[in-house]
């Protein structure tokens, strides 16, 4: 199976990158105005991939676990700054609230998963630990980020139905219940959906990358189970974290809503 693997040069990533092309034909043509964010994207993404493959080489190298745990933690603070960074309406206390999130999703199932499910030894072996870590942190971000949007966008929309619910006597459960539901809902959304389609319409990328690596496809399937499984329940512990925090935060003890909290950015 090694014998399949082909690497691939910078001249062919060049001519990938025209496939790009499309994207920005159809901007131009139907007036999108992506153009400049699809040129500004792809070159970013492709520096981003290239210092991250020089610097995973290093990575891969350490046999301490401190810093490979404090790269672990600045990936994960960077996750939960961008998580809450992307929302349309923000609050005091959003960003520490996501990052409280995101870091206590990813311990405990990136922890399980490498300690009880894989069983590496060391635990903080950093071949297995940034690549599965950095999958895991990827979909709380998406999680966090369609459920905070979700649920502040709808409190602020509902505010009156809200304040109705508190002055009849609801408690501030009872009031926020339903656009609880609503925003955990849509933060999982997403990766039930392609949980579906897996292995029928889409073959996952960890999948993919395995079986061009030249591993067999049976190892390739069982892994990007684990994975997925890995990502859709960090995703759900993550975003429903980080959507009680953002409750706790909106209602006060005296079962109030604070619409002032909410700032539209």
């Amino acid at each position: 199976m090694a014998d399949a693997y082909h690497p691939l040069g910078m001249a062919q990533v060049g001519l990938a990158a025209l496939l790009l092309l499309v994207n920005v034909a159809l901007s131009i043509g139907l007036r999108l105005g992506l153009t400049r964010s699809l040129l500004v994207a792809s070159v970013r993404m492709t520096v981003q991939l290239l210092l991250v493959g020089l610097i995973l080489e290093w990575v891969f190298a350490l046999r301490s676990p401190l810093p490979v745990l404090g790269i672990a933690l600045l990936m994960a603070t960077l996750a939960g700054v961008t998580a809450a960074g992307r929302t349309r309406l923000r609050f005091a206390g959003i960003y520490w609230d996501s990052l409280i999130s995101v870091m206590g999703a990813a311990m405990v199932v990136t922890g399980a998963a490498l300690a009880g499910i894989v069983q590496v030894d060391p635990w903080y072996n950093p071949q297995y630990l940034i690549p599965m870590l950095g999958m895991v942190l990827g979909n709380i971000l998406n999680g966090i980020n369609l459920g905070l949007d979700r649920f502040t966008s709808t409190l602020f929309d509902r505010s009156a139905l809200i304040e109705t619910r508190l002055s009849l006597g609801a408690s501030r459960w009872e009031a926020a219940r339903t656009e609880i539901r609503e925003a955990l809902r849509t933060a999982l959304t997403p990766a039930i959906n392609s949980m579906l389609v897996m292995g029928v319409v889409s073959l996952p990328g960890m999948m993919t990358g395995q079986i061009l690596a030249g591993a067999a496809p049976a190892d390739a399937v069982r892994y990007q189970i684990v994975i997925v499984f890995m990502i859709t329940s960090a995703a759900a512990l993550g975003s429903l974290c980080a959507i009680l925090l953002a409750y706790r935060r909106l209602f006060n003890a005296r079962h109030q809503f604070l619409k002032h909290l909410l700032v539209k950015r």
